[in-house]
Order: C-alpha cells, then structure tokens, then sequence
C-alpha cells in the first residue's frame, strides 16, 4: 500500500501543473443588466409569470445542468451548498445581485481542474481493455457523485469509455482506408498495418498529419475544455446564467450578450456561415438541429454526411489538427467552423444514431455559400403503376424552405417567393394534366409566415390559415383577397416528418382542417408552435433578449406546440427515433388551445382513409423492403434507448460493426441513384401510391369551386346572417 501510495505521489508531481486562477467576481454592468432582465421577462413573455419561486428553481437548475449537464464534475457537498440559492433566484436579480452565478462558476471550474489532473493520472497508466464492464453515460438525471471516491470511480470509466471509443474508431478508419471491413463478429478482416484517418473532399482524399495516440486525444480533449474555463470572463459566466433564468420560461427564450448579438446578426437562429446548418448546444456540443437547403452540408451526399442530431465535438481547420470543442460556448464553435468561402473544414461527429458517443466519425466540406437555387421550389412528374396495369400520372412539389424576400416587392429584380415559385411549377403540372399531387415538406424547417398563408392559397379559395395569440388578444391571418383562383383542385397528399416545423406546420395543419389533403409521414411533425422577438435591454453594451410573444394556432383552435400535426397515415421515419421536436425540449410551453376560427371544410378527403390506410397497410406487409426499413427504425429506436456501453474491447467492436450497419441501411433508404437518376426513399414511393389509391376511391373528383358553407360564412362576415 505504502508503494502505491508513492507512485501515485509520484504521478501527481508529473501532472501538469495548472496555475490556480483567480476566482472571477461581478463588473458593475452584470447588476444593471441583470435588473432589467428580471423586469423586463415577466412582462414581456407571453407566459405572463411572475420570477417566483417556481422560475427560481427552474434556473437554478437550468445553471447547473447548463455548466454540468451529465453531473459528473460538481460534488453533492457542492450541489448542497447551492441549494440555499434555488428560490431566492429572482429577487436577487430584482437588486442586481449575481454573485451566485460566480460562486458556482468558480467552484465548478476548481472541479474541472481536478478532473484534468485526474484524467492525466489515469492515463499515465495502462489501462486495460479486457475487463468486462460498461459505462452508464446517460447521466442527465442522475444523483452528483456523493463524494470523491465515487467520483474518481465515474471517471475511470467515463475516461476509459472514451479511450477505447478512439482506439476502436481509429481501426475503423484503418479498415476502411484498407479496404477492409468490419464484421459482426468485432473483427477487422485482413491485417491492419498503420492507423490512418480518410474522408472524401469532393473526390480528394483529406490526409491530415499522423494521429495522436489515444492517451494524446483524451488528454487533449480535458487539457482544451480547461483552457475554455481559464479563458472566461465575466460575460462568459453572465450570459450562462442569464440564459438560465430566460430558458426557465421556455427554451427558446435566452439572453443574447453582445458577443452572441454578432453572430445572431451573421444569421439568424445559430445558422453557420459556411457549411449551412443550424446548431443549439446541447450536453456540451454544437448539435445539428437542421441543415439549410442548398447549403454544403445539405448538397453533400456522401454516406459519412452530415444528418440533423450529429452533435460536433471537434473542429480542423483544412489538414490541420482537429480542436476539440466540448463545452466551449456556442458562439465560440460558430466561429471556429465559419470560413472563408472554399477552404476546408473538417469536422468529428457523434452520430445522431449512437448518441452514447461511442463511436465518432470525420465529416470535412468545402465552405461556400448557400445556394438560393438549391433550396427552390422543386416539380416534377411521376407515373405510378396499378395493379391492373394502368398508369397514373402524378405531380411531386418539393419545398425546402418558406423563402421569400421582405424587403422588395413582386416583379423588382432579385425578388423571390416560395408561393409564387410553386404557383409557377402548379401551372406546369396543370399543363401536363397531372391527375394528384404530392407536397412534400419534410424536413422543412419554416421561414415565411408570409409565404406559408399565401401558399395555402394555392389550394383553399379563401378563408384564415392560422390564428396568432399574443398576450392581449388572438388574431388570424386569412388568404388575401388579391387572386381568389385556386391553382390545384385535384386530390392532394402532403408529406411530413419530424423536422417539419413552423410554416411547415401552418400550412400542413391548416390544409387538414380545411379537408383538402391527406397528411403521410411521421407520428407528429416537430410541434414548435412559439414566435419569438428579440427586446433590447436598453443600451447595446447590456445585450438582448429573445423572448417568446406569442403562439400559433391551426383554425380548429389546435396548438402545433408540443404535438405539431399529427398525419392521417402514419409511416415512420429514422427522425421518429431520435432525440429532436420541441417534445424533447427542457421547460418546453404547455399545449393549449383557443376557440376555433369561423371556417369551413372545402372538401371531406377524410371520407376515404379508412381505405387508405388498410391498402397502404396491406401494400407494406408485402414489402421486403419495408421489411428492412422497420427494421431500421427499430434499431435505431434501441440505439437511443441504450443508458450504457460497454468497455471491453471485443464488445464494443460488436457494436461498432451493428453501428456501421445501421449506417449503411439508413444511407441506402435515404436516396440512392441509379443509371435512370435520382429514385426517391420508400416514403416518397408510399405516398404517391397512396394518392393514386386516393384518386380512385375518389373517382378522381375534383374540389368544387365554391360550396353552401363558403356562401353562409360571406353572409355571416357581411350581414351577420345566415342562409
């Protein structure tokens, strides 16, 4: 015992030593901005909450799980000495009083520092790959270490999880260099030579300097997140915890320091310049949310691509070395991935499919701009064959975004419109004759309210799209009067998934409550039902506040909150299985609902879906490759579910090698070529089979022009009578 005591003496004296740091202190500005903050919130957010003792707690929480999200570092002795702060939150803001956050700050980054000295002991040592045990890394809601001992223990195997995730990774990327493969077995066939890391830059192989070795990497990792700390400031620790107390109302509302105001002003919503894609932080990574139509990152097609979930915990800068960016500030990784027009990015990656981070992988692209024609409104005409051996001939519209230029008007160069550019693919496909129509907006994540309205316009006469609640009073949007000509009669399909948001949401719910269509895709789109607005605090140097002021409302009185539009025939996609929608959301806003609108139905497709649903039904059942997809889902659905991964080697290989199989069939079902072109994935192919049984059960009828109920309701807005 008396040898392991002087070994470990020994290792400690060999650690790096990090100079202690000056505990950080409040400036006189986090006082005044904290009081407007605390003034400002309540009254201004749709909610209408007081900064109780509810909303204390909820920010004391927010803080600490903001700072130590898997509740790893902090200690319950620590967590116990906070604890006298949890409900007295809002009235220390209400006198300018911050000093809580500091005291957190500096007790979490003295924690950190221990653990970095930790994690170089560790790795000092060998450490075996052999034993049979597994790490617990979904640690969100779990208790904080009670003590030192418990804690030293949690990191041993957190420290080792991510050992063994870089060695098993790196002989992935050594087999696939060699052409070699990984089998279900965990063995890496032929004899593997030399570690090497390769990913394709449109068509170049990325060779960047040797790897480090896996005790380099780790380290590495602990040594950047502590220099993230040693480099705060007190705008840093600020706006975490004022962020905190904003996102206790809801998760979209936050505080935008100065620092954070540039890089909102770059674009909107955590947009990155550069590779086109839009991130919030979460567990300490930059994590995709969506990526921007015609933007590098949606354009590439490779299968190491980019998919919303993948959460970026590292970033090179053309063949140089990759820096890690855990725990770094959002703001700060924006930074590091945003780039000059053609120069290359490389980027390391945990899946959205293997959420443990058990295994990453290197996704670079060519920073470029987002191309505007790439993320147009897009048509096309399908043929689908029945059974009997006659043809359908289908149109498909594709919108990727609601765009549309606020500040020019219709006919002026440079002007753009999503509604007005699919009016234009409608009276092609009315020219071709097509008999129904497939919109599909999956993976759109909103734009224009705008345009959303006047694109329903496309297929309903006349009538509100959406009610708007703000504080005082709920208002409705209707289809302008401008042009009443409907641009497509026929029977309809609108496709959806759990990425569909915001305008997406509008236009599909409202085209359901109308009758027009029917709905396919996911079990609820993304249910992101909130308007925000950003406030200034007053001077600029006190920063902003993005606040929600307001709700959308489907004309049935139906939030999209929480439960977006939920489809008439369900089919599930891999999106289904992962942890996005506002469902997944911390503090997300209720559901709620308001009166319904004065409106009514156009048409009753909903007569037809009991049969629509059991053709598609029985259609399925009969698909080997529905078959594999089911499959996928619910692999991925079990990947997601998993709380542990285990630590000996040889297993997690097994799971390596299931990992890149999952891969494999997700990449073969999202849109693969063939010597014809572009063939759509199965839900594509489901819905148009759907609509062509649609236009059979429906004799291929067509919405009438007006109705009774259209009449009584002119009446009723003019007279206020009925006939």
């Amino acid at each position: 015992m008396n040898v392991i005591r002087c070994l470990l003496t020994l290792l400690l004296a060999a650690a790096p030593a990090f100079a202690g740091l000056a505990n950080l202190a409040p400036n006189s500005r986090d006082g005044q901005v904290a009081k407007q903050l605390a003034r400002m919130l309540p009254v201004v957010h749709l909610l209408q909450s007081p900064l109780d003792e509810e909303m204390s707690a909820r920010a004391w929480t927010n803080f600490l799980n903001t700072l130590d999200f898997d509740h790893s570092c902090l200690l319950q002795p620590d967590i116990d000495r906070f604890a006298a702060s949890r409900s007295g939150i809002g009235d220390a803001l209400r006198r300018g009083d911050v000093q809580f956050a500091y005291d957190v700050f500096n007790v979490y980054r003295q924690r950190v520092q221990e653990r970095a000295t930790f994690v170089t002991n560790m790795l000092a040592q060998k450490i075996d790959l052999s034993v049979n045990e597994s790490y617990q890394w979904k640690r969100k809601d779990a208790p904080w270490p009670r003590d030192r001992a418990e804690q030293d223990e949690l990191w041993r195997r957190r420290v080792k999880n991510e050992y063994l995730g870089y060695v098993v990774a790196r002989e992935i990327d050594a087999a696939r260099a060699t052409n070699q493969s990984l089998t279900a077995s965990g063995a890496v066939t032929g004899a593997v030579t030399a570690v090497a890391t390769a990913a394709a830059t449109n068509g170049a192989a990325h060779a960047p300097p040797p790897p480090p070795t896996a005790e380099e990497f780790v380290r590495k990792r602990y040594e950047q997140f502590l220099l993230v700390l040693q480099d705060a400031d007190s705008e840093f620790v600020l706006a975490r915890y004022l962020g905190a107390v904003a996102s206790a109302y809801d998760p979209h509302s936050e505080y935008m320091s100065p620092a954070r105001m540039e890089d909102f002003n770059i674009d909107m919503s955590l947009s990155l310049c550069g590779i086109g894609a839009q991130l919030r932080s979460e567990d300490g990574t930059a994590k995709i949310e969506e990526m921007i139509p015609g933007g590098p990152a949606a354009r590439d097609t490779r299968d190491i691509r980019l998919r919303p979930g993948d959460k970026i915990i590292g970033v090179a800068q053309g063949s140089g070395p990759i820096e890690s960016v855990l725990h770094m500030p959002l703001n700060q990784a924006v930074r590091k991935i945003r780039g000059a027009k053609d120069t290359k990015v490389v980027l390391n990656v945990i899946s959205a499919s293997d959420p443990s981070g058990a295994s990453t992988r290197l996704v670079d692209l060519i920073r470029d701009e987002v191309k505007l024609e790439e993320q147009a409104a897009t048509g096309r005409v399908e043929r689908v064959t029945l059974p009997d051996g006659r043809e359908r001939k289908l149109g498909v519209v594709r919108l990727p975004a609601f765009y549309g230029t606020m500040q020019q008007r219709p006919g002026t160069p440079g002007y753009r419109s999503a509604a007005a550019d699919v009016m234009r693919i409608l009276g092609r496909l009315n020219a071709e004759h097509v008999e129904g129509l497939v919109l599909d907006l999956r993976n759109n994540g909103g734009g224009s309210l705008r345009e959303a309205v006047e694109l329903a316009g496309a297929f309903i006469r006349s009538g509100p799209v959406v009610q708007v609640r703000e504080v005082r009073q709920v208002h409705l949007l209707p289809i302008p009067d401008t042009d009443p000509a409907v641009a497509f009669r026929r029977p309809m399909v609108v496709l959806i998934n759990r990425i569909s948001a915001s305008a997406s949401e509008i236009v599909a719910g409202a085209l359901q409550d109308y009758g027009r269509v029917v709905t396919v895709g996911d079990p609820q789109t993304h249910g992101k039902g909130s308007v925000q607005t950003i406030l200034p605090l007053g001077d600029e140097k006190l920063g902003q506040l993005k606040v929600t002021t307001a709700n959308y409302y489907r004309i049935s009185g139906l939030s999209t909150q929480l439960r977006g539009v939920r489809p008439d025939i369900v089919i599930p996609s891999v999106f289904d299985t992962l942890d996005l929608g506002e469902d997944k959301l911390p503090n997300a806003m209720p559901w709620t609902c308001v009166p319904a609108s004065q409106y009514a139905q156009v048409w009753d497709l909903s007569r037809w879906l009991p049969a629509l649903r059991s053709r598609s039904a029985e259609r399925l059942s009969k698909s080997p490759r529905y078959a594999s997809y089911c499959k996928l889902v619910q692999h991925l659905r079990e990947l997601n579910e998993r709380t542990s991964v285990p630590l000996e080697k040889k297993a997690r290989l097994q799971l390596a090698a299931t990992e890149r199989e999952i891969q494999k069939l997700q990449n073969e079902e999202v849109k693969v070529a063939d010597e014809k072109g572009p063939k759509e994935d199965l839900m594509m192919d489901e819905s148009l089979r759907i609509l062509a049984d649609l236009i059979e059960v429906s004799g291929g009828a067509e919405m009438p022009w007006e109705n009774k109920e259209d009449l009584r309701l002119q009446m009723l807005r003019m007279f206020g009578i009925g006939l």
